[in-house]
């Protein structure tokens, strides 16, 4: 089942007991996805701290791939400081509840309140963010969920943000976006007949 606002298990959890939880119950398609698995694990139990931004050189972000309810469309931001068009994340700032955090910055950086999210890691990618100003080069160690909204929402623009809209899922292939983006849209496809079933449960 998807989870939306009210949901009680969308609370905040801190330490990252919970974040290790999330991430030991995916279960990766493909080798390279075993392999940043494994690493990601291997970083949560080296550092007390890979919840922080303060981890260097790289902690836990949690982030999710926004899509209407008929299944067409993706909501992606430009983002202000990277310059291309990416799906909302962020850091997790202690929040070991990894659902919890990327359901909390997709609401924040889409600026629509009404979201449900499907609580299983469908994606998993180990990232370089370039220095930018005072903040160094370090890696952003991505934990990823899908998240669902009604076609008729329209999203705000945040400060986080350039520009804040929805592309139809064959306009990807000509966008300035990550490769991941396109894999994390494939993982939807691909699995859409029993995601629908379980969306639909929620109306």
């Amino acid at each position: 089942d998807f989870w939306r606002s009210g949901d009680l298990r969308l609370v905040v959890e801190e330490g990252k007991e919970s974040a290790i939880r999330w991430i030991e119950a995916y279960q990766p398609e493909g080798s390279s996805q075993q392999q940043q698995r494994d690493a990601i694990l291997k970083a949560c139990h080296t550092n007390e701290d890979v919840l922080l931004r303060s981890c260097l050189p790289g902690h836990l972000t949690a982030s999710a791939l926004v899509i209407d309810d008929r299944w067409e469309k993706v909501l992606l931001h430009h983002h202000a400081k990277l310059e291309r068009w990416l799906q909302f994340g962020g850091h997790c700032d202690g929040d070991g509840n990894l659902v919890h955090a990327a359901w909390r910055e997709c609401q924040e950086e889409s600026g629509i309140e009404d979201l449900w999210i499907f609580p299983q890691v469908i994606d998993v990618d180990i990232h370089g963010i370039p220095e930018i100003g005072s903040e160094q080069a370090h890696d952003h160690l991505d934990i990823r969920f899908l998240v669902m909204t009604d076609h008729r929402n329209q999203p705000v623009v945040s400060e986080e943000s350039k520009d804040v809209r929805w592309f139809a899922f064959e306009e990807l292939k000509d966008l300035d976006t990550d490769d991941s983006i396109i894999r994390l849209v494939d993982w939807v496809v691909t699995h859409k007949a029993k995601l629908n079933c379980e969306s639909e449960s929620e109306r």
